[in-house]
């Protein structure tokens, strides 16, 4: 797998558990829980973005994007 930065890892697990707790919320509780998910979201994307620019970077935007989300939705259990 590759490096990827930790800031980046964890920009993606806040959009993921600002996407999870979405579940069962409806009305106003669901918008606001949305709102937060596009923030955590946004900020992940711009990161990545960022990141991305330097010179040093040999992977693509989308390699870099994938590699992140891979790390956080299919870590091992604390312990493993």
């Amino acid at each position: 797998m590759a490096d990827i930065p930790d800031e980046l890892i964890k920009l993606e697990r806040s959009s993921e558990d600002a996407r999870q707790q979405l579940a069962g919320l409806v009305g106003e509780e669901y918008e606001a829980q949305w709102k937060a998910w596009r923030a955590a979201a946004e900020d992940f994307q711009a990161a990545v973005t960022v990141y991305t620019t330097r010179e040093e970077v040999t992977l693509s935007r989308h390699e870099v994007e994938q590699a992140a989300k891979r790390a956080v939705r299919h870590a091992e259990p604390s312990g493993a």
